[in-house]
């Protein structure tokens, strides 16, 4: 359910070549589980950025390819483009996206820039996040001299590269030499501002940037810049970490803007920066009117951003997702120069692969009733005890929402909204259940309509069955586990919840009792068709456990709902 998203952005020293670049980027969609974004040739630079993303196993794999592709294609010995670089594939970063660490990344690109190194003969640095030396942090510190330097540099202690180094040689001399490294997400955002003045824009630039604005004598904004003891300029910084930041003019919309690059979105998040700009820019008399994300974000910057502004009315964080972002939209303007699409713009939607079929959850409450109704044997029992679930998670997070926007309730608007976030959690479990048990039962269909003529293939098809059928049973368990954990959020909102919705809690708990009982009936069914009897009793004595503990926790909810109806 929780995806694992890396993205990768390597660059290529071809930007003139077409065919060259297309079969750069076809190994690239070449690997099942990769989407490729963007891709964006330079004449000038001579020079191709890729974008592409995807789980990182299969990421890591498209970029070995492609870099292995580039090294075939691209002989360095004949390259002159503007940009610095150093090699068929210049550098290589892989940057984490959800579900994985700034550090399982550096992880991943020390290991690609070793067998880069073992399979391809290439020398490899490791920068930023991958680096093994401070300095080497620096992506300019490993391209030092570009590819007329390595020379100088490969098989040379302190100067060589991390893995594969040696004397420059015909190899390297038509490969040149790679940068594998890690780095967080680069947010490309720009502030709108009601004024045409690119010199306030600038000054609100440099207030917020990381870097600041050179410190002048006697603080006055045409005083000479102040010099240190070696002649550099003191800085005083800005107010944003992990930022960079200029204003400019935009003719096409008539505005001036703050174009800011954030670096480091887990000290910068995006909803800090648009706060501090529109600070910084009211102190110096202008409003920011809106926000324009260039390229793509990650889902986690724009729920934050919705949860902070949710935070900063006092309303629950505890509502649908599409809420959410919707919040986000408008407390940052982001529709304000054109239409924010959230399926193109953040980057887990864009990659969300499209389902086969309708799924379940996709259907009107009428088409999900009349496609239970039909001759197929599912969606059956097992999804409707998943759904069951999901309207017990959904009306306790709907009584929490209407008590933290109760009158006079306002100061425990917090204790309420995590109630909520809690059910907005264990409804999204349950929901995926509902399709997951219906899947787990075709699981079973493909395995028993398997060729079955020789003993391999009556083995395989055993082997496959038993494999089923025990998924199967652990679906309508995992239904079990995750719908009895919907009483304890049910309970303290018969307790504590808006008294006028009391009676929602109460149908809450029947709701998530018949989810337990009715996903126990299918835990035994499936448990019955196991070979590994041991396994299936295990299964049956669990869910027993659980259905037992699910009629107490009804009982008791029910007695709580039951004093409070006179």
């Amino acid at each position: 359910m929780n995806k694992r998203i890396i993205e990768c952005v390597p660059n290529f020293s071809e930007g003139r070549d077409r065919e060259v670049i297309k079969q750069i980027t076809d190994v690239i969609e070449g690997v099942e589980g990769v989407k490729l974004l963007d891709v964006d040739p330079g004449e000038a630079t001579n020079r191709t950025v890729v974008t592409f993303v995807g789980e990182p196993e299969a990421v890591v794999e498209a970029a070995f390819r492609a870099v292995r592709r580039a090294s075939e294609l691209i002989d360095m010995s004949r390259h002159h483009g503007a940009h610095p670089r150093m090699g068929a594939t210049d550098v290589c970063p892989l940057i984490p996206v959800a579900g994985v660490t700034l550090e399982e990344c550096a992880e991943m690109a020390r290991k690609l820039a070793e067998r880069i190194s073992e399979e391809l003969a290439i020398p490899t640095y490791c920068y930023e996040a991958a680096a093994f030396t401070p300095a080497r942090k620096n992506l300019a510190v490993c391209r030092k001299g570009e590819y007329e330097g390595l020379a100088e540099r490969l098989g040379h202690e302190g100067d060589g590269a991390d893995f594969g180094d040696r004397p420059f040689d015909d190899g390297v001399a038509r490969t040149g030499a790679t940068a594998v490294g890690a780095r967080d997400f680069l947010i490309a955002v720009n502030f709108n501002l009601n004024t045409t003045s690119t010199r306030r824009a600038n000054a609100i630039a440099f207030d917020v940037r990381e870097k600041g604005r050179p410190l002048r004598e006697g603080g006055k904004p045409n005083g000479k810049p102040v010099k240190d003891e070696n002649g550099n300029t003191i800085m005083l910084p800005g107010t944003l970490p992990g930022t960079k930041a200029i204003g400019w003019y935009i003719d096409e919309y008539g505005i001036a803007q703050v174009s800011m690059n954030i670096t480091d979105i887990s000290r910068t998040p995006l909803h800090v920066a648009f706060d501090e700009v529109c600070r910084a820019a009211a102190a110096r008399g202008i409003r920011v009117t809106g926000t324009e994300i260039v390229g793509l974000v990650p889902r986690r910057a724009i729920i934050d951003a919705g949860r902070h502004f949710l935070h900063k009315q006092q309303r629950s964080t505890g509502i649908a997702e599409s809420e959410i972002i919707k919040i986000a939209i408008k407390s940052m303007g982001l529709d304000d120069l054109g239409e924010f699409r959230p399926e193109e713009k953040i980057i887990e939607y864009m990659i969300e692969p499209k389902s086969e079929g309708v799924k379940l959850t996709d259907m009107t409450c009428a088409g999900f009733a009349a496609e239970t109704a039909s001759e197929s044997p599912a969606p059956g029992g097992g999804s409707i005890s998943a759904y069951m679930g999901a309207l017990a998670a959904a009306l306790g997070t709907m009584v929490a929402n209407l008590s933290a926007h109760k009158a006079g309730w306002d100061e425990r608007w917090k204790e309420f909204s995590d109630v909520a976030d809690r059910g907005q959690q264990l409804l999204s479990e349950l929901l995926h259940l509902v399709d997951e048990d219906t899947a787990a039962f075709n699981r079973i269909m493909a395995a028993i309509q398997m060729p079955k003529g020789s003993d391999d293939e009556r083995a395989r098809r055993d082997e496959a069955l038993e494999a089923a059928t025990l998924y199967a049973t652990r679906v309508p368990l995992t239904t079990m586990k995750k719908a009895v954990e919907t009483f304890p959020l049910l309970e303290a909102m018969a307790l504590e919840g808006n008294p006028a919705s009391v009676s929602d809690a109460g149908v809450g708990a029947l709701a998530a009792r018949a989810a337990v009982l009715g996903a126990e009936l299918n835990v035994r069914i499936n448990a019955a068709g196991l070979r590994d009897r041991n396994a299936a009793d295990e299964l049956v004595v669990e869910a027993a456990s659980i259905a037992a503990a699910a009629c107490e926790a009804e009982k008791k909810v029910l007695e709580i709902v039951n004093s409070k109806i006179k």
